[in-house]
């Protein structure tokens, strides 16, 4: 199968930057790494194309001549150039290895440590409090230091040792190819120590699950799916790394009245018949308390009335938006033999006005008439 043009498998421009091939050799390594899809042979193929179109585009010469030539320029068996110096692609390699294999840092010569993991909090509130922001507490999982073991993971009495696998350096060289791989140590985890006698309190862990009390401030006109960050307060990280972040994610409880339409508001607006007919003054709820305007005369099913900034102030927003009100006319039901007789009256004198009692019955009725003809 012929192969695909290298920066179109990177997804770049032919006259992208060095910095640009980079970032999307970056992307879609950490994407398609064997590692992270260890049953997909599709994505290690990906990964494949991708690290050998970075190896092309990342050599200057070897660049120049895929430029002119196409794959003729770079295939060895055609004269083309080999697979000559590696560096570009190697020192790329090495930048996102730590990407993929967790966010990681420190020297060659101790163990790796590890930021913790982040955590999301789901929150429900009402509209209302959407609409105004509050403050309030929620609780949430954290980890403390180990009361018996004091946090170093081994039974009062013992020490952890130097891991033997290796040597307390909490990673090991893999060889793959002609790439020499460092790889977390798989005995240890990283810590570079392991625990012949594990403390029974926390498992050898160091540390216990508990929960905390924290202090949130839902700022006035969230909405639904927004996230609030709270630096720091995610799971503690692995040998001495920083902690993670508590996502509070907000879920907006349905409300009877209003839908929320970014910071627009709808409601259902129910009015009698005889309002509709003789219009006439109403009040409408809103988020900060009733108002009054007057429906026109002759009013029909489904008008929409606007009411300007009556709608929620967003975060981002300079402005209210508006709230708009959908008239629903509401027939009457379980009617009097009196109210039945004037309802006759009315429909009698109103078809024997004509048509300027109802137009868009008139209007209807002529469309119907044209199509039969």
């Amino acid at each position: 199968m012929a192969k695909r043009d290298f920066y179109e498998v990177l997804g770049v421009a032919k006259n992208a930057s060095d910095d640009e091939i980079k970032k999307a050799y970056r992307k879609l390594a950490m994407k398609y790494h064997p590692d992270r899809n260890p049953d997909s042979k599709g994505a290690e193929d990906k990964f494949k194309e991708a690290k050998e179109a970075y190896e092309m585009l990342s050599d200057p010469q070897k660049r120049e001549a895929y430029d002119r030539y196409g794959h003729a320029g770079v295939d060895p068996n055609m004269g083309g150039g080999g697979f000559g110096g590696q560096g570009g692609f190697a020192d790329a390699f090495g930048d996102i290895f730590g990407d993929i294999f967790g966010n990681q840092r420190g020297g060659r010569g101790g163990p790796q440590v590890y930021r913790g993991a982040d955590l999301r909090y789901n929150l429900e509130i009402s509209l209302e409090q959407a609409a105004n922001g509050f403050d309030t507490t929620i609780r949430v999982p954290s980890w403390d230091s180990c009361d018996t073991c004091h946090g170093s993971g081994a039974k009062p009495g013992t020490s952890p040792v130097t891991c033997t696998t290796c040597g307390g350096h909490g990673q090991v060289r893999m060889q793959q190819g002609f790439f020499s791989i460092q790889q977390t140590c798989p005995k240890c985890h990283g810590s570079g120590k392991m625990i012949p006698e594990p403390c029974t309190t926390c498992s050898g862990t160091g540390r216990i699950k508990r929960t905390k009390t924290l202090e949130v401030k839902i700022p006035a006109g969230i909405d639904d799916g927004m996230r609030i960050r709270s630096s720091g307060n995610g799971e503690p990280g692995m040998n001495g790394g920083p902690p993670g972040d508590l996502y509070v994610e907000i879920h907006i409880k349905p409300h009877p009245v209003f839908q929320r339409d970014g910071d627009d508001l709808h409601c259902e607006m129910p009015i009698s018949f005889a309002k509709a007919a003789l219009g006439g003054e109403i009040e409408v709820p809103t988020l900060g308390g009733k108002v009054s305007f007057t429906v026109p005369e002759g009013t029909q099913s489904g008008k929409t009335f606007r009411l300007r900034g009556k709608g929620i102030k967003g975060v981002r927003s300079g402005y209210a938006g508006d709230l708009f009100c959908h008239v629903v006319v509401e027939t009457p039901v379980k009617l009097t033999e009196r109210q039945k007789e004037l309802l006759r009256e009315l429909d009698q004198l109103t078809v024997e006005g004509g048509a300027k009692h109802s137009p868009q019955s008139k209007s209807w009725k002529d469309k119907v008439k044209e199509f039969f003809e």
